[in-house]
Order: structure tokens, then sequence, then C-alpha cells
């Protein structure tokens, strides 16, 4: 029995890559997942209905924040030719299968994930799109916005879905009260998309 997550910087657990079908958007692709990563084997619910809720803007510098296996910014690097987008996780497979992923789609030329320490620390961006690890706990999510979020341009903002039941309207309120004002912009199946900007 195994205690890795997918937010484990080097899972242990036996690689085995499965490939599954993405439609986002319009466009229509495969992706590997594998093991010791989330959602393998298929498109999570919350990342589904961000897809099904909210169109990208039409061009872009994008941050995919906790970026997996790279679904959330490949749809958008496949949907939006004049997008750029960096995937960060710390989930050293994760990063492998999404720049794998990039590859395959003939995308790497406008995508590319990396540790977090790996993006340059003058690199900013239009769009923060996430389905956010919440499972790594309050304190740590805490961190991680706020580390990343100040990394929007003046006028960006940032995109979320998050499951009502892990807290999706506390963090909208403590967004809120940190500077970031959060609007919630859909409610679907238990799952809110969430806009944040720039006080």
């Amino acid at each position: 029995m195994t205690d890795d997550h997918y937010f484990t910087a080097d899972p242990t657990v036996p690689f085995a890559r499965e490939t599954f079908t993405v439609d986002a958007w319009g466009h229509s692709f495969e992706l590997a997942s594998g093991s010791g990563v989330f959602s393998r084997g298929h498109l999570d619910h919350a990342t589904s209905v961000l897809f099904r809720e909210l169109d990208p803007p039409a061009q872009g510098q994008f941050l995919d924040l906790g970026c997996g296996y790279g679904a959330i910014g490949l749809a958008i690097a496949r949907a939006v030719p004049l997008a750029t987008v960096t995937g960060v996780d710390v989930n050293e497979r994760a990063l492998l299968l999404a720049n794998e992923n990039a590859q395959s789609l003939g995308l790497a030329s406008r995508f590319v994930a990396a540790l977090p320490e790996q993006v340059p620390t003058d690199l900013t961006f239009d769009e923060i799109w996430s389905n956010p690890p919440i499972r790594i706990g309050k304190p740590a999510l805490h961190d991680l916005l706020l580390t990343w979020l100040p990394r929007l341009r003046p006028d960006g903002r940032a995109i979320m879905v998050v499951g009502k039941n892990l807290g999706a309207d506390s963090l909208q309120r403590w967004l809120t009260e940190q500077g970031w004002p959060t609007l919630r912009l859909a409610s679907v199946k238990g799952f809110r998309v969430l806009e944040t900007r720039r006080g």
C-alpha cells in the first residue's frame, strides 16, 4: 500500500501511461495520463465543467496552475492559436506527461510545463487558469494562490473551478478579504467557476 498522492513531487508507484480523449471548445485531442498523477485515464468533473462554462480569451500569456498532465493548458493552447501557456506543478511525473503531451500535439512551441522554481521570476500572465489542488490543505493552498496571483498583469484575471463541498464559497470570501475580489461566474453540478481580479 502506498501513501503517494498526485501532489507528491516524485511518486514511487509504478508508472503506467493511460491515454484518453479530451473534448474542449470544439477541439478533440488525445492526452496521456499516468499512475501517480491526478485524474488518471479520464478528464475530472471539475475541469469538464470549466470547459463547458467558460471560453478562454482570443490571445494572451496563460498560467496553468497545478497543471497535472496538462489538460487545461493544452486545451487553451489548442483552442487559442495566439496563446502561450506555462504549466506549473510539483509532481515531476505530471510535468513529464504534460511536456510529452505538448510535443505529441504539436504545441511544444507554445506550452511548457515546469516546476515553480523553474519559471522566470519576471514572467507575468494575462490569465491564470486552474483546477487548484484543494487537497493540499488550506494553508498550503492559500500560500500557493498568494504566490501566483501577484504575477497577474494589471488587467489580468484568475479563473478557478472548485467544488462547493471542497470550500469554493469560503475560498471566494477569503480571496476577496485578501484584496483579490472574486466573483462566481457559474455554478454547475456542485462546482463553482470563480474569477479573481486585482483589488
